[in-house]
């Protein structure tokens, strides 16, 4: 028996990314009724939904520097302090324009309030995502490492 055929890769229940999927989908879909129904004038509309998105990729992003950044500095390596500020600077200029604007918005407070957590909830599940995908994708490459290990060590020696 050899060190790999006792190798586990460790990977996420179905019922815990369709939780992810589901929660992911209904933020997207609570944020775009709230976007869609907002009272006002189209053009706060248009910021509105301009600053949603913006927070969103802004997070997918963000969750991809930090990872990336760690995966780094364990190696040696990493991205330059100047890339460091735009990804965190990104971030932290779209959700505090998008709160900004909300908290602007001469609407009700109820209404505000639903925008308010309906826009958390988007951050928050879009984290989750991108570790999950994250996690599946380093999952998928163990197990191809894992294969080939395996298949090296069943194919006969050749002799030069």
């Amino acid at each position: 028996m050899t060190s790999t055929d006792t190798f586990l890769v460790q990977r996420d229940t179905r019922a815990w990314q369709l939780q992810v999927w589901v929660s992911f989908g209904l933020a997207v879909f609570l944020c775009g009724v709230g976007l869609a129904w907002l009272p006002g004038a189209q053009l706060e509309r248009a910021f509105m939904v301009m600053g949603y998105v913006f927070c969103l990729s802004a997070a997918f992003g963000l969750a991809k520097f930090v990872r990336d950044s760690e995966s780094a500095a364990r190696r040696g390596g990493g991205d330059t302090p100047l890339w460091k500020l735009v990804v965190w600077g990104g971030f932290a200029v779209a959700m505090g324009l998008t709160g900004w604007g909300l908290l602007g918005m001469q609407i009700n407070v109820t209404y505000k309030a639903f925008l308010g957590v309906g826009w958390l909830y988007l951050i928050t599940t879009a984290f989750t995502l991108a570790k999950m995908l994250r996690d599946r994708h380093e999952a998928d490459l163990a197990d191809a490492r894992l294969q080939g290990r395996r298949e090296a060590a069943r194919a006969p020696a050749s002799v030069p």
